[in-house]
């Protein structure tokens, strides 16, 4: 009988002793005429090694040389009704698959459970620091044994990993063999570039990803599906609040733009509303990244962006919605309030005039731990944050978050009410969410309201 053997090499399947591939049926496998053999992204290990043994070959497969087959000990959590739900719809679909929940719904638990089942070595692949910090505490109740951690200054390695995306990128290339399970927080990041290719050259047969925010793009869904698994269970904000999840108030307040802003406004957003149109009916601007290609290519359309962000700085500090910001600040002055703003220009205003601290990208790890430690602990009252605190934040304390409008999209809304929305005992947390009328954040409000009973 004809064998082959199978072998790791820098994130791929290497195939010695192929001469032809008539009839395996397996997508992506090519020849690599450097070495002069067959090769295949990782992901596709188990699917490659199936095809071989059915076109009767003999497979020598040493690709879970790494380690991976290894039992690991992980102490399996209690489940509410919904995560156990989760947990067997991913368990039905193969182990791989992806769990929509929302913020604060213990999206985690479920993953913890996921590992303890599998009993394999497993990696977890997190976006930021904070919640590589996070996810490591939780591991390390429960694991018996050593967590590794790839990420902001650390490079260990242990049967259970949790890793950034970057530095899981970077060493994928030589850790990609080494595990059973993959984890991925906040899946929704995995749409595309190059962050993508860490779930390539991982080997894992068994993948959960954890999202409250999947993807609407068709496409990107499709390849998330391909890569991680379908979505298996999916649960909504309005389907929880009041019973795993605080109760809360959503409340949209209405402010005018000045004068002098709407004169502005006008002649900054109208050109701009009036290129975009005419782009979208030749169609060349069927998304946000397409039509910023084509206008880019114009002086007319040059103008037109510039417009548009004109008009986005001035509705994100418009003068009567720093007023709203100001009076909800008084009326809420015994609470703990998240103040979330579209951009660092109005994180850095509102944090001015009420001489209250921001947080944004260009904090520093020690100012921002420091600050949240604060604000935990309730010496801190009021934190403005421009986008950073939408993932890997746990404040249950908190319950009043201001969104002050801008442009940000469902996804970014779904995350920043899910953090006022940790359960605590007679807890009823109030969103409210100031827009400013006759402007485009109008329509983005009324999408993001939907949203969250999605």
């Amino acid at each position: 009988m004809r064998s082959v053997r199978l072998s790791f090499d820098r994130g791929t399947v290497l195939v010695e002793g192929l001469a032809r591939r008539e009839g395996l049926g397996v997508r992506e496998l090519l020849f690599d005429a450097r070495v002069g053999f067959y090769r295949a992204p990782a992901y596709r290990h188990e699917e490659l090694s199936a095809a071989l043994r059915r076109a009767g070959f003999v497979v020598d497969d040493r690709v879970g040389s790494g380690g991976g087959q290894r039992r690991v000990t992980v102490a399996e959590p209690e489940l509410r009704s919904y995560q156990q739900d989760a947990l067997t719809g991913w368990e039905l679909a193969r182990r791989r698959g992806i769990v929509v929940l929302p913020t604060g719904a213990g999206k985690t638990r479920v993953a913890l459970a996921a590992m303890a089942r599998v009993g394999r070595a497993a990696i977890v692949l997190v976006p930021t620091r904070v919640l590589l910090e996070q996810w490591r505490a939780e591991l390390e109740g429960l694991v018996d044994g050593p967590v590794g951690q790839l990420g902001d200054g650390c490079r260990t390695v242990a049967s259970i990993t949790v890793a950034t995306f970057e530095s899981g990128l970077r060493r994928m290339d030589v850790l990609g063999n080494r595990f059973e399970l993959l984890v991925v927080d906040e899946v929704h990041h995995f749409v595309g570039g190059k962050r993508i290719e860490a779930l390539e050259m991982c080997t894992a047969v068994a993948r959960l990803g954890l999202t409250a925010t999947p993807p609407e793009e068709e496409l990107a869904m499709l390849r998330l599906h391909e890569l991680v698994g379908p979505v298996v269970c999916r649960r909504s904000v309005v389907e929880l609040s009041g019973t795993h999840l605080a109760k809360f108030e959503h409340v949209r307040l209405d402010v005018d733009l000045t004068p002098s802003e709407r004169i502005v406004y006008d002649e900054t957003y109208g050109p701009f509303i009036e290129v975009y149109r005419r782009l979208r009916a030749l169609g060349v601007a069927s998304t946000w990244a397409s039509f910023m290609r084509a206008a880019a290519a114009t002086v007319e359309g040059r103008r037109a962006l510039a417009g548009f962000h004109a008009a986005r700085k001035l509705v994100s500090t418009a003068a009567r919605k720093l007023e709203a910001v100001g009076m909800l600040l008084v009326r809420h002055a015994a609470s703990r309030v998240l103040v979330f703003c579209a951009d660092n220009a109005a994180a850095y205003e509102i944090s001015r005039r009420f001489l209250v601290p921001a947080i944004t990208k260009d904090i520093g790890r020690a100012e921002r731990d420091d600050l949240l430690e604060r604000f935990r602990e309730g010496r801190v009252r009021v934190l403005v944050s421009a986008r950073v605190l939408n993932e890997g934040v746990d404040v249950p304390e908190v319950g009043i978050g201001i969104v002050v409008g801008g442009v940000q999209g469902k996804r970014e809304h779904v995350q920043r009410v899910g953090r006022l929305l940790r359960p605590m005992p007679g807890k009823q947390a109030q969103v409210y969410e100031i827009v400013a009328r006759d402007t485009f954040e109008v329509g983005h409000a009324q999408k993001r309201r939907r949203a969250l009973a999605a």
